[in-house]
């Protein structure tokens, strides 16, 4: 699938420091300095409490990313390319997505103490990110990989599509190219490890279904109970916190959800055929409209 372009550039920072390499000799697509922080309109965003909270968890898990780089080197021993690609291109460019968006919250929420909810996150949802939790093969791996990709680059465009902001706007839509890069380099790994462990679709299929469910489970719920805890201390956090937090996901989805987009992208490790895909892809885009973000 082909990236959509983006107005943030690459080159040098405005302090004339030259930007790290990516991997393949380009340098990265964008930097902090590319966004204007200072043109936030504040304004839009006054009245904007659920919005705060979805940037704001979103910048706890993007942050995070050196534990899963730390659990995915492990994982693949051996293997050069892999390794150099996770270290050198995508744990750099995730940790620069919550750098971002943290310094995003910071400047537009500048009451919200991020410090110290992350730093609550950080000890409760570090115990989920353990290597026991990845999948049985490295092909398989490289598919779950694939579904986190497939949610991100889709959960970022929406937030660009819906997001009253004009910043965040851009920022969300510079994320989200980054984030369809990364799908293609693990679906190209994935390609080859499949090739080599003999990995069938029944497996492949198995896997996206567990992820999907796993990440729903675990990232969005830790994230949004660490900002809602410090944001509100004195309301409950409970279900039906949760839950109308979902809500306004589930609302914001059924207006500026690219559901086709990702679905394509969900199903491309099955390798259907042309007429399989064609019967699987409306089916299974429908069944997503009605079961996602419940």
């Amino acid at each position: 699938m082909q990236a959509e372009s983006t107005d943030v550039h690459g080159g040098e920072g405005r302090d004339g420091s030259a930007r790290a390499a990516r991997p393949n000799g380009r340098s990265p697509r964008w930097s902090l300095d590319d966004i204007p922080y200072h043109e936030i309109d504040a304004g839009r965003l006054a009245a904007e409490a659920r919005l705060f909270q979805l940037v704001a968890a979103a910048s706890f898990v993007e942050i995070t990313s050196e534990i899963y780089t730390r659990n995915l080197v492990a994982y693949y021993r051996g293997d050069r390319e892999v390794i150099d690609w996770l270290e050198d291109g995508w744990q750099r460019e995730e940790v620069q997505h919550g750098a971002a968006l943290r310094r995003y919250v910071e400047t537009a929420w500048p009451s919200f103490d991020w410090e110290r909810a992350y730093t609550n996150f950080l000890a409760e949802y570090s115990q989920l990110c353990a290597m026991e939790r990845l999948a049985e093969s490295r092909a398989l791996e490289m598919v779950a990989r694939c579904v986190v990709e497939t949610g991100t680059s889709s959960f970022y465009r929406m937030l660009s599509d819906a997001a009253p902001e004009p910043v965040l706007r851009k920022l969300a839509l510079a994320i989200s190219t980054d984030e369809v890069d990364h799908y293609k380099h693990f679906y190209r790994f994935f390609r080859r490890y499949a090739a080599r462990e003999g990995t069938g679709r029944a497996a492949v299929l198995r896997t996206l279904v567990r992820r999907m469910v796993e990440v729903d489970a675990e990232d969005a719920a830790c994230a949004f109970k660490h900002v809602h805890l410090v944001a509100y201390p004195a309301l409950p956090y409970d279900a039906d916190a949760y839950a109308a937090f979902r809500g306004h996901i589930r609302r914001m989805a059924g207006v500026h959800y690219r559901y086709d987009m990702a679905v394509k992208m969900l199903l491309k490790p099955l390798r259907l055929a042309g007429p399989a895909q064609r019967v699987v892809v409306p089916a299974a885009t429908g069944l997503t409209r009605l079961f996602l973000f419940r």
